[in-house]
């Protein structure tokens, strides 16, 4: 069993008179890591979103129908919450009216569950969104050494749970995966007919990893208009798929303001995306893919932290550009990602300069640790 961060974090947080709400793409371990963290207990019930008995049941519930239904369990898992209609007020009837039951809701696509809940269970839930298993995760599974040797293969293959676990079938259960499977909630909620063109836009954009990308240029290449290929991303990103990096812009006149650059969360629903599962010793994007690994890799570490940063890329318009920024503490933070250590590089002169509080430092691939532990 490799153990998730989120573990700790939840535990700490029981029965402290707030549900407890998990959000995560599909497949990324919510449910295993429930099951683990209360280790079947007796004393929990679980209640699956997606049945139709169970969407039936909360349709006009009240609390005197949810206690009998409940009775002495101290634990309740709804899980794949969004499906239930009004779920925020259903779940806030749960913590206000049990309050010694802890309620756990989990989803895998944040625009439904969020907009349900948020509003309902304004300061009574504590949030957290699961992402594939993490570097960390696995250096604390079976320790620094064994993971960095892995690097090249999760570069290539990432870091989903069933990858993981199954040893040379990863490009089949990328492949399901990616094959429309983790789009699901993004198909059924916007009702979206031609799913080709969802896969055709995320292809776009698996391919322009690293790189600043343009509403238009993509609307051009899937043939979609500008603005649903910007509601497609958001989607996405709300199905924690991919997420967007904005640019970095304070005081300097030539600094570009509004770019972006799209990550995925996963190394390996982006090579499964462009059908390429080749060795990393024979490919000409691992650049994009180191870039991605560790980026992808540092918003989990942020998230299962608790740190509160800011993320940004930094571009000119004469082409000088820093691959990532972050700021927190007063403090601004900048790195450039070379996957060879013994690559040149010139400092960013122009950025420390105009911003005195910063620092620099080069992550490659003998250092990279330090940046993600």
């Amino acid at each position: 069993m490799i153990h998730r961060k989120l573990e700790n974090n939840i535990h700490e947080r029981l029965f402290t008179g707030k549900a407890i709400i998990i959000m995560g793409a599909r497949q990324v371990g919510k449910t295993t890591m429930i099951k683990e963290l209360f280790n079947n207990s007796p004393e929990m019930i679980w209640l699956n979103g997606d049945d139709p008995d169970v969407q039936m049941l909360f349709e006009n519930i009240t609390s005197s129908r949810l206690i009998s239904i409940l009775g002495s369990k101290k634990y309740v898992v709804i899980d794949e919450a969004q499906r239930i209609n009004d779920v925020g007020v259903k779940l806030k009837l749960i913590t206000d009216q049990i309050p010694e039951i802890q309620l756990i809701a989990t989803g895998s696509a944040s625009f439904d569950l969020s907009n349900k809940i948020n509003e309902p269970l304004t300061g009574r839930k504590w949030e957290y969104t699961m992402y594939p298993i993490s570097f960390e995760e696995m250096v604390l599974h079976h320790g620094l050494l064994e993971e960095k040797r892995l690097i090249p293969h999760r570069l290539v293959f990432g870091y989903y749970p069933d990858v993981i676990n199954n040893p040379g079938d990863e490009r089949e259960i990328l492949r399901q995966l990616s094959d429309s499977y983790l789009y699901k909630d993004v198909l059924m909620w916007e009702r979206i007919k031609k799913s080709e063109k969802l896969i055709k836009l995320l292809q776009a954009i698996a391919y322009q990893v690293g790189s600043q990308v343009s509403y238009n240029e993509l609307g051009q290449i899937c043939g979609l208009d500008t603005k649903t290929i910007e509601k497609y991303i958001v989607l996405l990103e709300q199905c924690f798929i991919i997420f967007r990096l904005y640019s970095f812009s304070r005081n300097m006149r030539d600094e570009l303001k509004h770019s972006k650059k799209i990550y995925f969360y996963d190394n390996g629903i982006r090579n499964a995306l462009i059908s390429n599962f080749s060795i990393l010793e024979t490919r000409n994007d691992i650049g994009a893919l180191w870039e991605n690994f560790l980026i992808s890799e540092r918003q989990k570490k942020l998230e299962y932290d608790e740190m509160i940063r800011h993320s940004w890329f930094w571009r000119t318009t004469s082409q000088k550009e820093i691959d990532y920024i972050e700021e927190g503490d007063g403090k601004i933070q900048a790195y450039e990602f070379k996957w060879n250590p013994d690559a040149k590089y010139k400092e960013p002169k122009q950025f420390l300069e105009n911003y005195p509080n910063s620092s620099f430092e080069i992550i490659h691939r003998n250092n990279f640790e330090d940046f993600l532990l």
